[in-house]
């Protein structure tokens, strides 16, 4: 006889599984609405951060001080050269091929400025390495021309401006090479570092140290010291190995496109045998060139140091002297360069000038046809530059101590196309 409580047992077993499924099922169910609120509020989210980085770079955009900041180059730390104007793996993907000075018969750059476009050449002949755009080459057989003892300056008129708000750089001057007029300035007497608008100087008192052209199919090992040098002072560098042999001409060319601490030591190392022995030729040169009451130097890359200084428009004048030497102008005007190849680079390094081939296809009312960037953190982003408008006019510009290396190129734009003669 069975018992009467089996059935009312078997019952409740079957409800307490009806119930545990009712239950899993509701806590499933539970479970995909939380996953579409979360997914829902995920692509809200991500649609709000698309929506802000679109509105910060269509601010950036209009204020013209915002940009692709090149990889590398962004805010430099604390003391160091590390460039603010392009990236120091020197991509040559799309690199112009439209640049170089406009040069004439005449000697200098007064004498240049107004012959037009026909400067375009083929790279230096000795194959050391390959210029693929910038100013016209050499010929191996010409002597070095050095800037000689001349003193240079520019004048303040009644004409001359204070940069107005479409420029934003603490430091600046505008000057006009035909007249030597002083068009626009704001703090041209205060005491900055440099940077490595520095390297200016250094190509220029490593060029007249030069026998002749020739030169500069020497070769030079760049040691270990160089490359710790470089490394440990967080400088940017054109890229040679230690123990690589280059050209002295790559040297050059490596010491101004990428802004190389490596291959300016190296042209220190080659012309004066020592660091110190050069910085010594470099401040000799300032005294040479009227400008050593506010100039002077104690490292040929820009490292900050506050005896390293001068006046933006010292640094202009240094810019005038050097674009009167035919290699560095040439050096100073080219986009981009290939250094010769070696066991550690084959096929060469790519260097480029990302100043020059940023600021090609903005409208400056003619063309900037050198220049020469800095950035330490004392002075934000500075930039030297030599330019012509369409009337041949020839124009210096330097500025310092801007946010950033892009507004640095529009103030450099705003001022050319303020002052172009049409």
């Amino acid at each position: 006889m069975e018992r009467p409580y089996q059935d009312d047992d078997y019952e409740f077993k079957r409800d307490a599984r009806r119930r545990r499924r009712q239950m899993e099922e509701r806590r499933r169910k539970r479970r995909k609405k939380q996953m579409m609120v979360y997914g829902i509020l995920a692509g809200a989210a991500l649609i709000l951060i698309l929506l802000a980085v679109g509105i910060v770079k269509l601010i950036g955009g209009l204020l013209g001080g915002s940009g692709p900041e090149a990889g590398t180059d962004g805010q430099a730390p604390s003391g160091v050269t590390a460039e603010a104007d392009g990236p120091e793996g020197n991509p040559g993907a799309g690199a112009s091929t439209d640049g170089g000075t406009d040069e004439g018969t005449g000697t200098g750059i007064h004498a240049g400025a107004n012959a037009g476009a026909d400067g375009e050449k083929a790279a230096a002949a000795g194959g050391a390495g390959t210029q693929t755009a910038g100013a016209p080459s050499l010929a191996e057989s010409q002597p070095v021309k050095p800037a000689g003892t001349r003193t240079y300056s520019a004048q303040r008129t009644e004409a001359t401006q204070a940069m107005d708000g479409e420029v934003y750089s603490n430091y600046g001057i505008f000057i006009d090479l035909r007249t030597g007029n002083i068009l626009a300035e704001r703090n041209s007497s205060t005491v900055i570092n440099p940077a490595s608008m520095t390297k200016i100087l250094t190509v220029l008192v490593a060029a007249e140290q030069l026998e002749s052209m020739e030169d500069l199919e020497d070769r030079f090992t760049i040691t270990r010291e160089i490359t710790d040098y470089s490394y440990v002072n967080d400088c940017s560098a054109a890229g040679f190995a230690a123990d690589e042999t280059v050209t002295v001409r790559d040297l050059f060319y490596g010491t101004v496109l990428p802004s190389g601490a490596d291959a300016a030591a190296g042209l220190a190392m080659y012309t004066s045998g020592s660091l110190d022995a050069f910085v010594e030729l470099m401040n000799q040169k300032l005294e040479e060139l009227g400008l050593s009451s506010t100039a002077h130097f104690t490292n040929c890359v820009g490292l900050y140091d506050p005896d390293h200084h001068c006046t933006v428009y010292d640094m202009a004048m240094i810019l005038e002297a050097a674009l009167d030497n035919e290699l560095c102008r040439e050096v100073l005007s080219a986009k981009t360069y290939t250094t010769s190849a070696t066991d550690e680079h084959p096929e060469g390094i790519l260097l480029s000038n990302w100043f020059l081939r940023r600021i090609e296809d903005k409208d400056t009312g003619g063309r900037v046809i050198s220049g020469k960037t800095g950035y330490v953190v004392q002075s934000g982003s500075c930039a030297a530059s030599y330019g012509v408008d369409r009337k041949g006019n020839a124009y210096l510009c330097v500025t310092a101590d801007a946010t950033s290396s892009w507004r640095c190129i529009y103030d450099h734009v705003a001022l050319y196309k303020q002052f172009a003669k049409e």
